[in-house]
């Protein structure tokens, strides 16, 4: 018999601001023949403070309020998927992951609104009424409150 053991929760990733952009597909590739990687949100924020903006680990991970061990792993990851991604010829598309969104670098709130992690489109919070029962307008992915902490499969 197999044992079965609960894990560490994970804990909310902090990201100053969700993806506008979310696949991006090499060049030269026929659509019938195209694989995707899947990024997530916590692992492009990882890239944006480490690779991007040139911060140490341990000032990433405070950014994102993580251990430095558990940004480690998480850049880890994206760079595997970004090099399978290139070397393999494959899209990179940025969904999901167990994140917070905040606007700025740390944490400064405006007024609440829902946002899709699909697109990047923004709609008024509405009180009273969950965003997780909208859809986006747009392109009919799942809403989440923007600012609040928001796990999306994939």
């Amino acid at each position: 018999m197999k044992n079965i053991r609960a894990g560490r929760p994970v804990s909310c990733r902090c990201v100053e601001d969700l993806p506008k952009v979310t696949c991006f597909n090499p060049e030269g590739v026929s659509p019938s023949r195209l694989e995707s990687v899947v990024i997530s949100v916590d692992e492009l924020e990882a890239l944006r403070l480490g690779d991007k903006m040139g911060l140490y680990q341990a000032d990433a991970a405070a950014r994102m309020r993580i251990s430095r061990q558990t940004f480690g792993r998480i850049i880890e990851s994206a760079h595997k998927k970004v090099a399978e991604a290139i070397v393999e010829g494959k899209s990179i598309c940025i969904a999901g992951g167990h994140v917070e969104a905040h606007s700025g670098p740390f944490g400064a709130s405006g007024p609440e609104s829902c946002v899709c992690l699909g697109c990047g489109y923004e709609n008024p919070h509405l009180d009273g009424i969950p965003c997780r029962m909208e859809l986006c307008p747009q392109c009919g992915g799942a809403l989440v409150r923007k600012g609040r902490s928001s796990s999306v499969d994939t």
